[in-house]
């Protein structure tokens, strides 16, 4: 990414502007995540708790945060499909024909993940993976090159922040950093649809 322009070409070619503030903000954020650490940043659907998800000390450092057992895996956003077909041996065809058509946030669940820190993927070898369209976020993956944890912001078993106003001092002072975009969002935001779909295109909803 070119911190110098503020211009951006999605898939189809088509520019638009990015606000200055939102191009700094990744870029100081994008240095905290090499680095291994831990944020707090508004996805395209509630606020999360991320690092890289290719890290296993930063992923445990979010069970750590939440006080989550690290048998239970989290999901990780990329900004496009290609981005999927690294870290899951196998997208089946529907799969990529529900990205390409959700008119929402959708978590896939793909069997075989591959390349990703071993505590994120769940004991089956299963791994939740949303292609993630929000502005700040998908230049953050954009510049990093790698997928980002994505969870909800709450000690576990605590209800999900809606915005960031509901998220607790303990969450916000765990973190590395807090992103500033978006913290006066009054939107309250809710959690993506999540979908299986097994290697031979099988579809079963989770949540809708």
């Amino acid at each position: 990414m070119n911190y110098k322009s503020s211009k951006y070409s999605n898939k189809d070619n088509y520019k638009f502007e990015i606000p200055e503030t939102v191009v700094k903000e990744v870029r100081k954020v994008a240095e905290i995540i090499r680095k291994g650490g831990v944020i707090l940043y508004p996805a395209d659907t509630v606020w999360g708790i991320g690092c890289d998800a290719t890290n296993e000390k930063a992923v445990k450092r979010i069970y750590d945060i939440k006080k989550r057992e690290d048998n239970k895996s989290m999901l990780v956003l990329v900004n496009d499909v290609k981005m999927v077909e690294k870290y899951v041996k196998k997208v089946p065809k529907t799969a990529k024909q529900i990205i390409n058509l959700a008119t929402k946030p959708t978590t896939v669940i793909y069997s075989d993940a591959v390349a990703l820190a071993n505590n994120i993927i769940a004991e089956d070898g299963s791994i939740g993976i949303r292609v993630c369209k929000e502005l700040f976020c998908s230049q953050l993956i954009r510049t990093l090159k790698i997928p980002i944890v994505s969870t909800s912001a709450n000690i576990s078993g605590e209800p999900t922040p809606k915005s960031f106003a509901h998220i607790s001092e303990e969450i916000k002072k765990a973190v590395d950093y807090v992103v500033e975009w978006k913290q006066k969002s009054k939107k309250k935001a809710k959690p993506s649809s999540i979908i299986k779909i097994g290697n031979d295109n099988t579809v079963k909803i989770i949540r809708e």
